[in-house]
């Protein structure tokens, strides 16, 4: 027994270590990522019923410029454990098309161990993964997009060293517990019927309700939804249908085969979206202003760090981008009710998006 655990203890040293493009995994680890939590933290955690080796989620928001760090208590639900302000993030609203458009990704991540890096020069960070296998059936590239310390952006999301220590420290705690991978899921804003109209001339809109879909099924059941891309899009907590024969196989860039969704899980969703619907329409109805589709700004920073940070946010270096916009195909499992949801993925995705100028590519700062 006392050889198979030192056996276990050796594998899971070896999935911590870092890969070998974050530097040599024989090297002993620095201190910074080895630390562990403050006192206040644990004391959270206790309070919240929350193991501290249990698996994470984290949520990032550009426009709020906020992260989320979402844990799962002793009754195995996701709990949100702790906000932090992102101090400095670049780009625009908009996901992340290609190499030098500084934009910050946005869309479903994971994040494996070998993603985390001790010996980062922004203090700690973690690598998003992007790309994914959405972005490479959309054509997306880019590469070291990640969460980091240093307050310093260039398509990535940055926080301080003390926050990236924390959430770092929470990260490799997970994989301690057995954990093989976390989510992130990155989005434009929270996505609130108030957000979603106010955007709603945005030519991202189409790919921001399908990002809506999974974070729905989140937020109605405090479970990490399962993600799969087929047909160049995302689909969340697919199953087989109960008489399949046969295992799911997705692949990014072919038609979708046919699966169902949980019903409890679905249900939840279908009462969340159809409620937003509502809300959203009113909205509509009220003629809410519309946000700008560009704003003009490299990113944004949370106003807890304004003062702190003076100029870090200025002009963008880049024009617009969306000269061109993938094409997003309808869900091939969205209901016929006639709901917004339906009609948005129904006639906006057959159209593409055209801006007035080309985004124009600069060299990228490596996180």
């Amino acid at each position: 027994m006392v050889r198979h655990a030192i056996v276990l203890a050796a594998a899971f040293a070896a999935a911590l270590a870092p890969a070998s493009c974050f530097g040599e995994s024989s090297k002993p680890l620095p201190a910074k990522a080895t630390q562990e939590l403050p006192a206040e933290l644990l004391a959270l955690l206790e309070q919240k019923k929350m193991p501290k080796y249990s698996p994470i989620l984290v949520r990032l928001f550009k426009d709020e410029a906020e992260l989320e760090v979402w844990k799962q208590d002793t009754a195995g639900r996701f709990q949100l454990l702790k906000t932090y302000p992102i101090c400095r993030w670049s780009g625009d609203l908009g996901p992340k098309l290609y190499e030098g458009d500084r934009q910050a990704p946005e869309g479903f991540y994971t994040v494996t161990p070998e993603l985390m890096n001790p010996n980062s020069n922004f203090y700690l960070s973690i690598n998003l993964g992007y790309p994914n296998s959405f972005d490479r059936a959309n054509r997306r590239n880019g590469s070291f997009l990640m969460i980091h310390g240093d307050c310093w952006s260039s398509g990535c999301y940055a926080m301080t060293d003390e926050q990236i220590s924390e959430i770092y420290s929470l990260a490799r705690d997970s994989f301690r517990g057995g954990r093989t991978s976390f989510q992130v899921q990155a989005y434009p804003f929270r996505l609130t019927p108030v957000n979603l109209a106010r955007h709603r001339n945005n030519p991202n809109l189409p790919f921001w309700e399908m990002l809506k879909v999974g974070n729905d099924h989140f937020e109605t059941t405090q479970l990490e939804p399962k993600v799969d891309v087929c047909n160049r899009r995302y689909v969340f907590d697919a199953q087989p249908s109960p008489s399949s024969p046969h295992p799911l196989v997705f692949n990014p860039i072919e038609k979708c085969p046919p699966f169902v969704v949980n019903p409890e899980i679905a249900r939840r969703a279908l009462e969340k979206r159809r409620a937003d619907e509502r809300a959203y329409a009113q909205l509509l109805e009220d003629n809410v202003p519309v946000a700008p589709i560009y704003s003009g700004f490299d990113g944004g920073m949370n106003k807890a760090f304004l003062a702190r940070y003076p100029g870090r946010v200025t002009l963008a270096k880049v024009m617009p981008y969306a000269s061109y916009l993938p094409q997003l195909p309808p869900i091939p499992w969205t209901d016929n009710d006639g709901s917004l949801t339906s009609k948005w993925f129904g006639t906006w995705s057959s159209r593409s998006s055209v801006c007035d100028t080309a985004r124009a590519g600069f060299p990228s700062r490596q996180c």
